[in-house]
């Protein structure tokens, strides 16, 4: 009975230590987690409301924040157990670079990202194009993953890779963009009249822009007729409003002034008369 309770006063105060030590711990732990979390809302929140941040980064950026304190309370946890952290940040830095070379095609993604955060070929709510064949509207850049939104609502998620090898069109980049519509006018038809029509639709629209002024000019001419080409300016806002809107009444007004559309025609020859028939 002696030596037990001898054993129990020899281990109490190391049980002790230790439930201490277990406590504190967890508490750093649950500490350490919270405020990541917290941190990293409050980073995203900041980022959002300030017009000279670009939303592209929002979500990396919150996330490596998290992660960051996430890692040192980790680091502190341990230390308070005694490990040495120093041995440890050495062995975690081996096995980084042996996961790496394992997983070469994710850091590969996580390379593209940051170069796609820090050129910025692509931005939040920028429709684009690739020369992959995706296109949509950007809805984030991501450490590992680009996320678009397809014109018909199908969310596509490609690898930053894919994103940053392919040819990039940026449909929204620039404030204005250039309309070409072709508009065939039959042999035969008065041109200047047609054209002086085409003109006289395009300088009435509000929403084509003046400068650059609109232009209606003779473009190609084909074996049914001529083709005229009518291009004008637009904000990226309303240009397919005005394309579709165009189109519509480039048609029906000319119709109403009397010019219908060419008809391909042939001319077949009898060869035993000679003449001709359409």
């Amino acid at each position: 009975m002696d030596e037990a309770v001898k054993e129990f006063y020899v281990w109490a105060p190391r049980l002790m230590d230790m439930g201490v030590n277990l406590l504190i711990a967890l508490l750093i732990l649950g500490i350490g987690w919270w405020a990541s979390s917290l941190l990293g809302g409050w980073v995203r929140r900041a980022a959002t409301r300030s017009p000279k941040v670009d939303p592209t980064i929002v979500p990396m950026f919150s996330t490596t924040v998290i992660w960051a304190v996430r890692i040192f309370t980790v680091i502190a946890v341990l230390a308070r157990f005694g490990v040495q952290t120093a041995s440890l940040i050495a062995v975690l830095g081996a096995a980084g670079l042996a996961v790496g070379l394992a997983l070469q095609g994710t850091l590969q993604n996580i390379a593209a990202g940051i170069m796609l955060l820090m050129l910025r070929p692509i931005r939040a709510g920028e429709y684009v194009a690739l020369s992959s064949g995706s296109e949509g509207t950007v809805e984030e850049v991501g450490l590992f993953l680009t996320r678009l939104i397809q014109g018909d609502g199908i969310h596509l998620t490609l690898p930053n890779s894919t994103v940053w090898n392919a040819t990039i069109i940026n449909y929204s980049r620039n404030k204005t963009r250039r309309l070409d519509i072709p508009v065939p006018v039959r042999y035969g038809d008065d041109l200047q009249a047609v054209v002086a029509k085409l003109q006289q639709i395009v300088d009435a629209r509000p929403d084509a822009l003046k400068d650059p002024a609109p232009q209606v000019k003779v473009f190609d001419y084909k074996e049914n007729g001529v083709t005229v080409n009518v291009r004008v300016w637009a904000e990226v806002g309303k240009y397919w409003e005005l394309r579709w809107s165009l189109y519509q009444q480039i048609r029906s007004e000319l119709e109403e002034a009397g010019f219908q559309p060419p008809i391909p025609l042939r001319e077949i020859q009898n060869p035993k008369t000679g003449a001709a028939a359409t």
